[in-house]
This record gives C-alpha cells, sequence and structure tokens, in this order.
C-alpha cells in the first residue's frame, strides 16, 4: 500500500520544497524594496535638513535619520572615545548603556560586532560598531537552502528511482514466470494427450496413430521442454558464444512452427527464405531461436481467425550485418502503443501478458548486440532483427 503512494509522496515534497523556497526568495525581494525606500528617506531627510534655515533643523533632521536607520533593523552601538557605550540600537536584547549591570554584556556585543565588520571611529564623535543587516543575515540561509532543497530533490529521486526498479524487477520476474509457464504448457499438454493415447487400447490407439509415430512425438516434446529449460537457463547469466548459422535457426524454427499451425492459427500461409550464403552471426543459437520464435508467434496471434501470410526473410545488409524480417500482412499495431510496444507488460492482445516482444529485443540488443525495430509500414506489421556478423566471417 505504501509503494503506491511513494511517487505522489515525493512530488508534494518536491512542490513543497521549490514552492518554500520560492516563497522565502519573494519575502527577501520585498525586505530589499523596503530597505531601498528606507534609504531613499534617509537621502531626502539629508537633503532636506542642510536646505533648511530654521533654528534647530538639524537636530529634528538628526533625529529623524536615527529612526530610519532604527527601521532597518542594523544592529549599531556607539561609544565615545575612551569605548565607553554611550548609544545603542537594535541590539538583539534589551539593555540601557546608562545600567552599569548592562554595560559587561554591551561590551561582549561590541567585540561581535568588531568581528563583523571594522568599527568606524569619527574625531570628535566617537566610535561607531555596526553589524550586518537582517537581509545580509537571511541572505546568508540562502546557500544553505539550495544545498537542503538540492538534497531533498536528489535523495527524492533516488527513492523514485529505487522504487521504480524494484517494481520494474518485480514486473520483470512475473513476465518471465507467465514465460515460463507459457513456453511449457504446449508441450506438457501435447505429452499429456500422447499418455492418454497410450492408455487406450491398442485397436482404438493404431486407429489414432501408429505407436512409433507416438513414440517419435513424445521425443519431439521432450527435446522441447528441454530446449526450453535452456533458454532460462541461459537468463541472466554470461553467455556461450559461437558462430550461429542463421539459415539453420530458421530451418529449425520452421519445422517447430508449421507442426503446430493448426493449433496456433487457421488459414496462415508461412514463408521462410534464407538468402544462399549469409555469414554466420555471433551469438547463442538457443537464444536467437527463441527472439525469432517469439516475433513469429506474435505475427500468429495477429492473424489468427482471419488468415493471412507471415513472411520470413534472411539476408545481408552489409559487409558485417545480418537482417532477419518478420511480416505478416494483419491490422498492424497501432500508433499509440508503438513507442511502449518492446516493455514488458504491453501487448495489443486480449489476454496478452506483453512478454514475448521485450524478451525478444533483450535477447537480441542485449545479449548479441544487434537491433530489433519495427518497421513502418502501409499493413500488417515487419519486424527487423539487424544482427552483427560473427567477426571471424567479417
Amino acid at each position: 500500500m505504501l509503494n503506491r503512494y511513494w511517487p505522489t509522496a515525493l512530488a508534494i515534497l518536491a512542490a513543497a520544497v521549490l514552492g518554500g523556497y520560492l516563497l522565502y526568495t519573494e519575502l527577501l525581494m520585498r525586505e530589499m524594496r523596503r530597505d531601498t525606500l528606507v534609504h531613499s528617506g534617509i537621502y531626502i531627510q539629508i537633503l532636506r535638513g542642510l536646505s533648511d534655515p530654521r533654528p534647530g533643523a538639524a537636530d529634528q533632521t538628526l533625529l529623524g535619520l536615527i529612526d530610519e536607520v532604527r527601521s532597518l533593523g542594523i544592529p549599531m552601538i556607539v561609544a565615545d572615545a575612551e569605548g565607553v557605550p554611550a548609544y545603542t540600537a537594535n541590539l538583539p536584547f534589551q539593555a540601557d548603556p546608562n545600567n552599569p549591570g548592562d554595560q559587561p554584556r554591551i561590551y561582549e556585543y561590541m567585540e561581535d560586532l568588531e568581528r563583523m565588520n571594522p568599527p568606524m571611529e569619527e574625531p570628535g564623535f566617537g566610535i561607531v560598531y555596526v553589524g550586518d543587516p537582517p537581509l545580509i543575515r537571511r541572505l546568508r540561509w540562502i546557500p544553505w537552502l539550495q544545498v537542503g532543497a538540492l538534497a531533498c530533490l536528489l535523495g527524492g529521486a533516488a527513492i523514485t528511482l529505487r522504487h521504480n526498479w524494484r517494481i520494474e524487477r518485480e514486473r520483470i520476474w512475473a513476465t518471465m514466470a507467465r514465460e515460463s509457464a507459457h513456453q511449457m504448457a504446449t508441450p506438457l499438454s501435447s505429452l499429456t494427450g500422447w499418455v492418454e493415447i497410450l492408455r487406450l487400447p491398442t485397436d482404438e490407439r493404431e486407429e489414432m496413430a501408429s505407436l512409433p509415430a507416438v513414440t517419435a512425438e513424445m521425443e519431439s516434446d521432450l527435446e522441447r521442454l528441454e530446449k526450453v529449460s535452456r533458454r532460462f537457463e541461459w537468463i541472466g547469466r554470461p553467455v556461450r558464444w559461437e558462430a550461429v548459422d542463421i539459415r539453420g535457426v530458421l530451418r529449425t524454427l520452421e519445422r517447430y512452427v508449421r507442426v503446430r499451425m493448426p493449433h496456433l492459427a487457421q488459414n496462415v500461409e508461412l514463408h521462410m527464405d534464407a538468402e544462399e550464403g549469409l555469414p554466420p552471426v555471433r551469438g547463442n543459437p538457443v537464444l536467437l531461436e527463441w527472439a525469432v520464435e517469439n516475433l513469429v508467434k506474435n505475427a500468429l496471434d495477429a492473424i489468427a481467425g482471419a488468415g493471412g501470410v507471415i513472411t520470413v526473410t534472411a539476408s545481408r545488409l552489409s559487409e558485417d550485418r545480418v537482417a532477419i524480417e518478420i511480416a505478416d500482412n494483419g491490422p498492424g499495431v497501432a500508433p499509440s502503443v508503438r513507442a511502449t510496444l518492446f516493455e514488458p507488460g504491453v501487448t495489443t492482445k486480449k489476454g496478452g501478458w506483453g512478454v514475448g516482444l521485450s524478451l525478444s529485443r533483450r535477447i537480441v540488443e542485449d545479449v548479441h548486440k544487434g537491433r530489433l525495430s519495427l518497421v513502418s509500414g502501409e499493413r500488417g506489421a515487419t519486424f527487423l532483427v539487424d544482427l552483427p556478423v560473427a567477426e571471424e566471417s567479417v
């Protein structure tokens, strides 16, 4: 249940972090605008005081400037020539410079202000200690906020990637389990049928099939089960490389498919043709046959019921590339699923598991370093398997 809400929770966290950062930035901008207005007011008051000829205008201007400075929030301590505090403003604590009990604390804060900014000494006036305005103190938090926001987003992204990887792994395991059951179901059901025939009385059994024929078919099904087990044995293990004869792979596949075509699809024509003199490719014959078989079965499913033609051809693309093309004249692939067609679990068939095409791409691209693609066409679907030629054949 929690796994389902992880992406939503992380999205909310990311939105909250970014929203808080933007809000903090907006507050800083507003404070900067306010300080700008205060500075402008100080400048105006100075000009007004200098041009005012009335007696006492200078004192009023000074008092006004003191109020403006207080509004900026800048901590300030003015000491006389002997260093005795005489005036304070915007201290982070309540203290009276004329109270001897408060002076030790003021002296201690004077040292803090001196470490922040060099004191300004004015002859005949005293020494002025100033600290950083609130805006500066808030700006110091910006890098930490950026680091915190980045850490939260990276942490959220890492958790999301790990979550998605776990889901993908579970989905792959599920699809592989389904594929293994699907691969073994046909020979097992066939063996069950042959066993039932063997249990019949001799006369009835001979009418259906001779004993040598039954034995041959059972041996064929057992070979198929052995091949299925070898296929799954190679999944996730280092592949044993060898020079693979494409013509031999297609001949073996054709024999297997033709025997089962009456059960897999009605009114379907299968044409297989391999160019003479094709060089071998570097790969694993068991896995490569599996990949092409999945593509042929996908074509059979596409035209099952309605009938049609499936054409499998092998030819040389270039000096170092060989292509296997599997084409059918069925309804084709809907544009809505073309982008995700090779992902596990994606299928256009009712009740399909979405295993065959994703497995074929993994075998072709990850194992054989080739490329499997869907070729656009006016009718039907055409899959192109592009494989590198074995190095000794180049």
